[in-house]
């Protein structure tokens, strides 16, 4: 997917004041209207244009894409990183996604966020816009649940025009086993709706920081386990980490890299809890001397094993 830099299409400054960003797009839309420019590839530049004036106009939207930097150099491709987006406050429904005249990029990251925001709350005149926010929790709040301070910023423009972001620090309380995905309801933390109107709410959609020993994937967890090519060839007993505590696990016989084996009601807990899945990796010991040189030798001459077998060859 190919970076958008808006700036350089609206042909601004990234510390550019509202004023500006409003001023070029006027220039630019004028000179690329489909119906009046004489540019043979006026369409194409006008949705362009609009697309990166529908970010830099947005408090929210701009300082969100200002996280990402200047991008690849050219020709390289973009994926936005997993934790882009996290900690900003957006309000309103996120109006404009899933446009067909948008880019890949702008729909990467706008787009499926804010179809999603669309879908929660139908449009009120009583009450308030309600917020929005994304969230890294840590892998032990889903397991165990309880208190979590987070700390969102609030993007805004200030009386000189510039994109300037408040702080806003939350206490939320974290439901034992919710998910990536799931969303969190701080009712009434949303936009005021004024004397005689009701708030809207604050939706904080949760994600997992990565974990130093479990993969998550759903309710599952994974964990990689490092043995001797002698325990998964004969066999072994050996402990390992669990979000419960210590285990003791029966490798059998013949394993290979790869193996699973299943931990039932060992992942992240509900109703009908996920399991841990151990997944077998063979750790080799170093030949950095001569006894083991040796020991290596041996094996190889016992054991007459072609590993690319199945590779035909």
């Amino acid at each position: 997917m190919e970076f958008k830099d808006y700036y350089k299409v609206m042909g601004v400054a990234r510390d550019a004041t509202e004023a500006q960003i409003k001023q070029a797009y006027r220039k630019l839309a004028r000179k690329y209207h489909p119906d009046v420019s004489k540019e043979k590839d006026a369409e194409a530049r006008f949705k362009e244009i609009g697309e990166a004036y529908e970010v830099l106009k947005n408090p929210e939207k701009r300082a969100a894409y200002d996280q990402l930097g200047q991008g690849p150099r050219p020709g390289e491709d973009f994926r936005p990183p997993p934790d882009w987006g996290s900690g900003f406050e957006f309000s309103g429904a996120g109006a404009g996604a899933g446009n067909p005249d948008h880019s890949d990029f702008f729909e990467s990251l706008f787009g499926a966020a804010a179809a999603g925001r669309r879908q929660r709350r139908g449009f009120d005149n009583g009450r308030g816009e309600d917020h929005h926010a994304r969230v890294l929790l840590d892998l032990e709040a889903a397991l165990h649940g309880g208190s979590r301070t987070f700390t969102l910023r609030v993007p805004e423009i200030d009386a000189q025009g510039r994109l300037i972001s408040k702080e806003r620090v939350l206490n939320v309380q974290v439901p034992k086993g919710i998910l990536a995905g799931q969303t969190i309801r701080l009712a009434g933390q949303g936009s005021s709706a004024g004397a005689e109107g009701t708030p809207g709410d604050l939706f904080i959609e949760v994600d997992f920081q990565p974990h130093p020993l479990y993969r998550v994937d759903g309710r599952d967890l994974y964990l990689d386990l490092p043995v001797a090519p002698w325990e998964a060839a004969l066999g072994a007993g050996v402990k390992i980490p669990t979000p419960g505590g210590v285990v003791d696990l029966k490798i059998p016989a013949g394993s290979h890299a790869g193996t699973k084996l299943r931990l039932k009601g060992r992942g992240i807990p509900a109703s009908t809890p996920g399991d841990l899945y151990v997944v077998l990796q063979i750790a080799l010991p170093a030949a950095h001397d001569e006894k083991a040189k040796a020991a290596y030798r041996a094996m190889a001459d016992a054991l007459p094993f072609n590993p690319r077998t199945s590779l035909g060859v």
